[in-house]
């Protein structure tokens, strides 16, 4: 199969339960037929930490406004959109065979997205249980006693 961004051959690669085409030193794009893509887009899920790190030409520059065709179905044009209604990250989508082509990075920032509060749980300071228990406390001794 040709990659749909850089016309290069793509390789076929094994990872966990899915088998997924990349562009291997080529783009950095993986291609996931009907379905893959939902078995590796999650960061808990091991299987795609091996895509996240696919060797690719850091030279190479691909035209993102070409109009790309699909790798399984020959005359058929990706359709680009969002990956979800609350994603910013662009995919394209075959409308034919339901496969999916992320370019080099986009697997990532899928994950990402998917957990928004673990990214905003690491940069937000937590309370201990001792402030926690100091604040009570001082709330408690606050209070007018009932007479």
């Amino acid at each position: 199969m040709k990659c749909p961004a850089c016309d290069r051959e793509l390789t076929n690669l094994q990872v966990g339960t899915v088998a997924v085409d990349v562009c291997q030193r080529g783009c950095g794009g993986v291609w996931f037929d009907a379905f893959e893509l939902k078995k590796v887009d999650e960061q808990h899920e091991a299987a795609g930490e091996h895509l996240t790190a696919i060797q690719h030409d850091p030279t190479l520059r691909v035209d993102a406004a070409r109009k790309r065709e699909c790798p399984r179905c020959e005359g058929i044009k990706l359709k680009r959109h969002r990956f979800s209604p609350t994603s910013l990250v662009e995919v394209d989508h075959c409308p034919n065979c339901a496969g999916y082509w992320l370019d080099a990075g986009e697997l990532e920032r899928i994950r990402e997205e998917q957990h928004p509060d673990r990214q905003a749980a690491a940069r937000k300071p937590q309370l201990s249980m001792e402030v926690i228990r100091y604040m009570y406390r001082a709330r408690i001794e606050q209070r007018p006693t009932a007479r």
